[in-house]
């Protein structure tokens, strides 16, 4: 009886030994936009497989997930502010920032248009068309890429948003697609987010395909010499992965109601 209970016990600790091996950990901090997508459930899963392996997700804006790299926190970061990632590499916190796919900004609002966006050539005039007519406008005010992007565009149209009109509500982007849905208001969107979030809101694009609105996104391993526990072998493999062909024809191949979310920028 007693031999038996060892072996139980013996045999309890090798399943649990080799669960752990099975599932070695990669962590990685993606935007918020790529997360909404839908498209990581498509792409991670060939990558585990092939590997044994979990690929842990935290899903935040850009500025959050430059700052869990800079800590040490994932090894891995998936996102879309070339200024502030070239800042982050500068800085020493990251190394191999690399070009991964793209896509673009899109201005949503009412399908009424109360500030006559629609008509304008420009979008520095469509943000001030917006401005004057004191029309809400939802940021996501939460220092993600598309936060930064829109206070960028904000700067390059020469305004200062302000007042009751301009409401920053420190969300991800799809809690703010839904606030600006409710209150019939005007947005800066990813074009993924909105592909994804189409069916579940009544806003219309007003303002597109310009290439002030272009939207990168590049892969960046944390710094080994500041984090010694980074996977950099581990992290090193999915860069190759995402960037290359079979990677690459993932992004390419990923449709919301048939229409391409991401291009990829390595293998077209």
């Amino acid at each position: 009886m007693i031999k038996k209970i060892i072996y139980i016990i013996c045999l309890s600790h090798l399943l649990i030994c080799s669960n752990a091996i099975a599932e070695e950990i990669l962590r990685m901090a993606v935007t918020t936009s790529t997360e909404n997508s839908g498209i990581l459930s498509v792409l991670l899963p060939p990558f585990e497989d092939e590997h044994q392996i979990k690929i842990h997700i935290l899903s935040v804006g850009t500025g959050k997930a430059l700052r869990l790299g800079q800590n040490g926190d994932v090894d891995l970061v998936l996102v879309h502010a070339p200024d502030a990632e070239k800042r982050f590499i500068n800085a020493g916190y990251g190394v191999s920032r690399i070009s991964v796919m793209h896509n673009d900004f899109i201005l949503l609002g009412p399908d009424r248009d109360p500030a006559g966006v629609k008509k304008t050539t420009s979008l520095a005039a469509a943000l001030s068309l917006i401005q004057k007519s004191q029309t809400t406008f939802i940021s996501r005010g939460d220092d993600s890429g598309t936060h930064k992007k829109e206070q960028r565009l904000w700067e390059v149209a020469g305004i200062n948003p302000e007042g009751d009109w301009y409401l920053p509500i420190g969300q991800g982007m799809g809690a703010a697609l839904t606030m600006a849905n409710e209150k019939q208001a005007y947005i800066l969107s990813d074009r993924g987010t909105y592909l994804a979030y189409l069916g579940k809101m009544n806003l219309d694009i007003v303002y597109e395909k310009d290439e002030i609105l272009n939207n990168p996104y590049h892969i960046i391993m944390v710094n080994p010499e500041n984090h010694p526990h980074i996977k950099t072998e581990l992290a090193q493999k999915f860069i190759n992965f995402i960037t290359g062909e079979k990677g690459q024809g993932i992004i390419r191949a990923f449709r919301i109601n048939n229409k391409p979310v991401f291009y990829p920028d390595v293998i077209n």
